[in-house]
């Protein structure tokens, strides 16, 4: 593990392979990790590639790009990059990117929930993202003049690092952390993007639709075009889970538990 600069760059274990992912040690945005869950939902996938295959994908909340890094590198998948509309984060997937071998690196389009899509037609047929809502706790340990910042329990898993920051930093990142646990308006403007991307998808031949049962295995139907596919493995209170679930179907979507935490919401 190599710390510079405000990055932990640290080799990372993926089905099959091994990807070299570099970290903000502290970002504002809480883009800086590369999340326990990803790798869970990276086996998923694997495990289910013949419904990812083919598709035309954006991954949200992309934070290191890291799945979607191994997504290109395992499947050749075709999929784009989006986060926050935060320079840092983009520069950091496409060094990434460039770093475990694709070059160019992955498209990128910032974009924060609930804004203005930045592209006039967005036409993704599959809307991935894991773990991209909420933190549930956070532990922080004191120093001896400047504060030590460390995330060392983070939904009861130890993160490896620490970094110093000042006070008002710690401050930013505790008014930060408290708007999204506690400001269901992330809920709301997610729903929002989503609902445009599902939306704007416009089939482009015959082939479009549900998979057939003899393409995915006697008794499934495979994933819908276009579809959100997540992965929600943080634990958060479940009046809060219960609180996006139902959000979701208000506004006009459809929610379906896969196994393993992993959820397909695609328009009613």
């Amino acid at each position: 593990m190599e710390t510079c600069n405000g990055y932990v760059e640290r080799p990372h274990q993926f089905p099959e392979m091994e990807l070299v992912i570099r970290e903000f040690a502290f970002h504002q945005l809480n883009a800086n990790f590369l999340w326990p869950g990803t790798f869970s939902f990276a086996e998923w996938l694997m495990h289910h590639r013949e419904w990812i295959e083919r598709r035309r994908c954006i991954e949200l909340g992309s934070g290191t790009g890291a799945l979607a890094i191994f997504l290109r590198k395992a499947m050749n998948l075709d999929i784009t990059t989006s986060d926050y509309n935060d320079q840092e984060i983009e520069d950091n997937i496409a060094y990434n990117s460039t770093t475990n071998g694709i070059t160019p690196a992955l498209p990128h389009i910032k974009h924060s929930w609930g804004d203005a899509f930045p592209i006039p037609n967005p036409d993704w047929d599959l809307i991935l993202a894991s773990d991209i809502l909420l933190l549930k706790k956070l532990s922080l340990s004191s120093g001896v003049g400047r504060r030590q910042f460390s995330c060392v329990c983070v939904d009861d898993v130890d993160l490896p690092f620490r970094v110093d920051v000042s006070d008002e930093l710690i401050k930013d990142h505790h008014r930060r952390l408290a708007r999204d646990i506690l400001d269901v308006k992330q809920y709301s403007n997610l729903i929002k993007s989503l609902s445009v991307l599902l939306k704007s998808y416009k089939p482009k031949d015959s082939q479009v639709g549900h998979l057939t049962k003899n393409e995915q295995g006697e008794g499934t139907e495979g994933l819908p075009w276009p579809a959100f596919l997540m992965s929600w493995r943080r634990r958060i209170g479940k009046e809060d889970e219960t609180l996006f679930f139902t959000s979701c179907e208000n506004a006009g979507l459809e929610v379906k538990h896969l196994g393993s935490r992993v959820y397909c919401i695609k328009l009613r």
